[in-house]
């Protein structure tokens, strides 16, 4: 049987233990963050771009189809537009959703040693 002394030293263990993984994890930092943006913000430039280029591929051929040039291209275009705009949104919503999940960065586990230490 374990007795109380020895579960409390394996509870401070697990916590040390805790503590020192949360400081060796590594952090990411400014410029990685930014990069990751710019990964986002291409990805819904390209989400909308790729929404116009669908309708107007299918509205040229079907105005070439049928000879009504101006008319399903600019349906299709609009649509098209509509499209786009609604994957960029879902994907906003994902990443927001996705980043609400994530953790909030603790200090550092070294400087919140440091001041259990000073008191």
């Amino acid at each position: 049987m374990v007795s109380d002394a020895e579960r409390d030293r394996l509870a401070a263990l697990e916590q040390r233990i805790d503590l020192a993984k949360a400081a060796a994890a590594p952090r990411r930092s400014a410029k990685s963050e930014q990069h990751r943006q710019a990964q986002l913000a291409w990805r819904m430039v390209i989400e909308l771009v790729a929404g116009l280029l669908i309708g107007f591929s299918i509205g040229y051929g079907l105005d070439t189809l049928f000879g009504t040039m101006p008319l399903f291209l600019v349906l299709f275009v609009l649509a098209g537009f509509a499209a786009g705009v609604k994957t960029m949104l879902s994907s906003a919503k994902e990443m927001q959703e996705k980043a609400a999940k994530a953790p909030v960065p603790e200090a550092n586990a070294a400087d919140a040693a440091d001041d259990e230490e000073e008191d």
